[in-house]
């Protein structure tokens, strides 16, 4: 019932934002097609059916009498919730204001963005272009390296000194590695693309030779590391048939930028906050990224 309340407050909360499913208040209840009026104010079934298809997903004919009772009980006690906000100035506090703001441009951008890609579902010429453009961009070669993960430069480097006497770097890593998904393995991460490591871990890794362990402590947000590379090999990438539904974002999301693109350039800007970046991207168009999945056991997913 929770879960159906909060849900009710989130379709609630986009009528009111929208502000374009609900009569106006004086139009009388008997002439337009209401499931309910509370208060003066109607719930279309626009917004009724809207709602049950959300919730349910399945239309309201489908459902039980007494689970469409329900899904209407929850519409209106979020409008019995709303007028009360209206009434005792919740609904003008700044915060509110804002996220019902901010809820009106998602919605409306969400909305605009599935209008105008409608029609325009990328060709297969489009997602081989896009293919070769990413593709491009990912490594050649993939590495397979042993890491050894400590919350300290001073840890590191007494590792690398046990090691340059003879340890042996899978028992170091099994005893002092905080890198659970690694540490019984002796560390070894298998095969990964420098796609899906950290910055400074990838580049460590592609600066040595098989069989070398780094000779100062590599630092990334997880701690620092000493890594040893077990071998390399060339990669191929993925067929694109296995990344197509990724394509197809990255596609339309630059389409539908372009498309946003053209909307800022027409628009008569005033900026009044200072220092305040050029207006770029559309929050909604999904950011191109490569698509070459990344790997199960990688430091970036390291605790």
């Amino acid at each position: 019932m929770n879960r159906l309340f909060s849900l009710a407050m989130c379709c609630v909360a986009a009528t009111l934002v929208l502000g374009c499913t609900q009569k106006p208040a004086g139009t009388p209840a008997e002439k337009v097609d209401n499931v309910a009026v509370v208060d003066g104010h109607p719930i279309s079934r626009n917004t009724y059916n809207f709602y049950v298809k959300g919730v349910a997903k399945k239309p309201a004919e489908d459902l039980t009498p007494a689970q469409r009772a329900e899904l209407l009980d929850n519409l209106v006690r979020g409008e019995v919730i709303a007028a009360a906000a209206e009434k005792d100035g919740t609904a003008a506090r700044d915060e509110t204001r804002a996220v019902l703001e901010l809820t009106r441009l998602q919605v409306l951008q969400q909305a605009s963005s599935q209008v105008y890609l409608k029609d325009r579902a990328p060709s297969a010429e489009e997602l081989q272009a896009e293919y070769d453009l990413q593709t491009a961009q990912l490594s050649k070669t993939q590495y397979r390296a042993s890491h050894i993960l400590v919350p300290t430069q001073t840890a590191a480097q007494n590792i690398i000194d046990q090691l340059g006497k003879g340890a042996s770097f899978a028992d170091l890593a099994k005893r002092n590695s905080t890198d659970a998904g690694s540490k019984d393995r002796g560390g070894d991460l298998d095969w990964f693309s420098p796609e899906g490591m950290t910055p400074a871990f990838a580049a460590a890794v592609a600066a040595m030779k098989k069989g070398e362990t780094t000779k100062v402590p590599v630092q990334t947000p997880f701690g620092w590391h000493v890594i040893r590379l077990v071998d390399t090999r060339e990669s191929a990438p993925p067929p694109l048939d296995s990344v197509k539904d990724r394509l197809v974002q990255i596609v339309e999301g630059k389409k539908f930028k372009a498309y946003t693109d053209k909307l800022v350039a027409s628009a008569k800007i005033e900026k009044t906050l200072e220092s305040a970046p050029t207006v770029g991207a559309a929050p909604a168009a999904p950011a191109a990224a490569a698509p070459a999945p990344a790997p199960s056991a990688a430091p970036a997913k390291a605790p």
